[in-house]
C-alpha cells in the first residue's frame, strides 16, 4: 500500500466522517462524556471538527509534498508504540495519523482518560478501507517495538525515557502556552483569546494559560472582557477547581482578581491551575523576548493580535492546529520516515 493508496483512504475517511447522520454523533458524544466529564458534546464535536479538517484532501496533499517518500517501501515494516495523551478528547490522533501516513503499524496504549474516540476512528477508518485499518492495533503493553512516541506529564517523561529511551523516541513533556497584548485589543479580540484560555476548559497543552500586558489598565479590560465566557463555570469540574483555589487566595490572603468565573494572579510562573490565569506586565519587548526564549522548552504556542508578535499565531486560533504544527515542534512525520 504506497503513499498515495493510503491518502486516498484518508481522503475518503474525511468524506464518511462529514456525512455521519446527526443521531450518530450524538450517541459517540454521549459515550464521550461518560466516560470522561470534562468531555461535553461541544468540546467533543470540536475535536472531531479539527480531526476531520486534518484528513481534507488538500490539507493532506499540502502536508504530505513537504516529505520525501520511498517509491518501493515497505508497508507495515516498523511497528510503532504509541502512548497517548488523554487531556483533550481524540488529542493523540496527530501521532496515529502520522504513522498511518508513514506506512508503519500503530501500536496503540489510549489513555484512561480517552478510551472512546480513537477506538471510534479506528471502525470508521475500518469500512472506508479495511488494510490501512489492519495497521492500527489497541494494546495494554507496549514491548520491544521499533519506535516510540509518548505523550505525558513531566514526571511520566523520565519513565518513558527509562523503558524507551534505547529505542528511536519522542518523548514529551508538559507544555503550555501564553498571549501577549498590546493595548490594543477590542472585544472581538477578547472573545477570541477566551476560546483561546476556555476551550477544553484549560486542559490543553495550547491552552492559553499566562498573559502578558503592557500596563495595568489592561488588566480590568481583560477581566471584563471574558464575561462573555462565563457559561465555563456551569461544568461541575471547572466550577470545583475554580471554587478550590478562590478559597486558597482568600485563606492564604494572596492577591487577585475574580470577575466570576476566572482568576487572574500576578506570577513568574508559566502553568496556572484550571481556572487561574497567571500574568505579567511588560515594558520592553526585547527583554520579554529573551524571558520566553529562555523558556521555549515549556511553551507550546504564543498568540498576539493577528499575530503581531514575531513567530506568534492569531488570538482564537490556539485550539486549530494546522497538520505541521508538531507538539514540542518535533516533526513527527519526518521522525517516522526516518526510520530504518
Amino acid at each position: 500500500m504506497d503513499i498515495n493508496q493510503r491518502l486516498s483512504a484518508l481522503s475518503a475517511l474525511h468524506e464518511h466522517l462529514n456525512n455521519l447522520p446527526e443521531m450518530e454523533l450524538v450517541a459517540l458524544f454521549d459515550q464521550m462524556q461518560n466516560q470522561n466529564s470534562w468531555f461535553t458534546p461541544e468540546q467533543s464535536r470540536h475535536a472531531l471538527k479539527g480531526i476531520i479538517a486534518y484528513l481534507r484532501p488538500d490539507h493532506l496533499q499540502r502536508w504530505t509534498s513537504q516529505y520525501t517518500f520511498e517509491k518501493n517501501e515497505s508497508f507495515l515494516s516498523k511497528n510503532i508504540g504509541l502512548i497517548m495523551a488523554g487531556n483533550i478528547p481524540g488529542v493523540g490522533f496527530h501521532d496515529l495519523l502520522c504513522v498511518l501516513v508513514a506506512g508503519h503499524r500503530a501500536c496503540v496504549k489510549l489513555s484512561t482518560s480517552d478510551q472512546v474516540i480513537i477506538p471510534w476512528l479506528a471502525d470508521q477508518l475500518s469500512e472506508i478501507d479495511p488494510t490501512l485499518a489492519k495497521a492500527v492495533s489497541f494494546e495494554e503493553r507496549l514491548v520491544g517495538r521499533d519506535a516510540y512516541i509518548a505523550t505525558g506529564s513531566d514526571n511520566s517523561a523520565r519513565y518513558f525515557d527509562y523503558y524507551f529511551g534505547k529505542y528511536p523516541h519522542i518523548i514529551r513533556k508538559n507544555r503550555t502556552s501564553v498571549a501577549i497584548l498590546d493595548g490594543r485589543e477590542d472585544q472581538q479580540e477578547w472573545n477570541l483569546l477566551s476560546e483561546d484560555i476556555f476551550r477544553y476548559y484549560g486542559l490543553g497543552c495550547r491552552n492559553v494559560s499566562k498573559v502578558f500586558f503592557t500596563d495595568k489598565e489592561q488588566i480590568q479590560a481583560f477581566m471584563k472582557g471574558m464575561d462573555p465566557a462565563s457559561q465555563v463555570i456551569n461544568h461541575h469540574k471547572y466550577l470545583n477547581n475554580y471554587e478550590y483555589n478562590k478559597s486558597k487566595y482568600l485563606v492564604n490572603r494572596s492577591p487577585h482578581l475574580d470577575n466570576g468565573h476566572l482568576l487572574l494572579v500576578e506570577s513568574e510562573e508559566l502553568v496556572s491551575p484550571i481556572s487561574v490565569i497567571y500574568y505579567e506586565l511588560y515594558t520592553d519587548k526585547s527583554q520579554l523576548q529573551a524571558t520566553l526564549t529562555t523558556q521555549e522548552d515549556k511553551i507550546q504556542c504564543i498568540v498576539s493580535r493577528n499575530g503581531w508578535w514575531k513567530g506568534s499565531i492569531p488570538l482564537g486560533t490556539a485550539q486549530s492546529p494546522q497538520l505541521d504544527d508538531y507538539a514540542d515542534k518535533v516533526d513527527t512525520l519526518q521522525f517516522l520516515l526516518d526510520l530504518k
